[in-house]
């Protein structure tokens, strides 16, 4: 994985995701596009949100500089998190699996090796994540992540909650280490855009 890591310049992928909530045992399906880059030694990521529950909708999420960008374009709103002080927590969590090296997430979890597993075909590393930061485990007491060590890229991630709630992220059409647009690292807001600072 060490060595993939070395390797890594970039990855874009469809997503899925399932949302489970316990409490009401609902789920909530999305579907986008995501896209990891490193420029230089810095990380950059982009999600598009496609759809909720099959329909229509319009979200971006954009991490890079050591701010991360929400977009909603339903209510004209781009609301902003600086990373700050938690800048290599931030990148941590949210490139999780994409172009990490092992050393980096010994840095920030505690991993548990629990097997290979085939997904679509790939031999991948299951690895079981617990943070080694309070304010993380207070929202995610583990991560599961399927990893191709081969390329250092996450094919299924699963966050657990506390609550019972669960993410289930799954990747499919990944293209590694390809020319990716410096547009698809840019916020594409619509005029009239309110920007809020947090």
């Amino acid at each position: 994985m060490d060595g993939a890591a070395q390797k890594f310049r970039s990855a874009t992928a469809d997503f899925s995701a399932d949302q489970y909530t316990a409490v009401v045992q609902s789920h909530e399906m999305q579907k986008g596009t995501t896209a990891f880059r490193r420029n230089g030694n810095a990380v950059e990521m982009a999600v598009h949100i496609v759809s909720d529950n099959d329909q229509p909708s319009e979200r971006q999420l954009l991490y890079k500089d050591g701010e991360l960008d929400y977009y909603q374009a339903s209510i004209k709103q781009e609301t902003i998190f600086s990373a700050g002080a938690n800048r290599q927590q931030y990148e941590s969590f949210l490139t999780l699996g994409f172009g990490g090296s092992g050393r980096d997430l010994t840095a920030s979890w505690n991993v548990t090796l629990q097997g290979m597993e085939a997904i679509d075909g790939v031999q991948t590393a299951k690895l079981d994540l617990v943070s080694k930061q309070d304010s993380v485990r207070n929202n995610f007491s583990h991560i599961t992540v399927w990893i191709d060590p081969s390329r250092s890229i996450s094919l299924k991630q699963v966050f657990y909650a506390p609550s019972g709630d669960t993410r289930t992220v799954t990747y499919s059409n990944i293209r590694y280490n390809t020319s990716v647009s410096s547009s698809v690292f840019t916020l594409h807001a619509a005029p009239g855009t309110v920007k809020v600072r947090k």
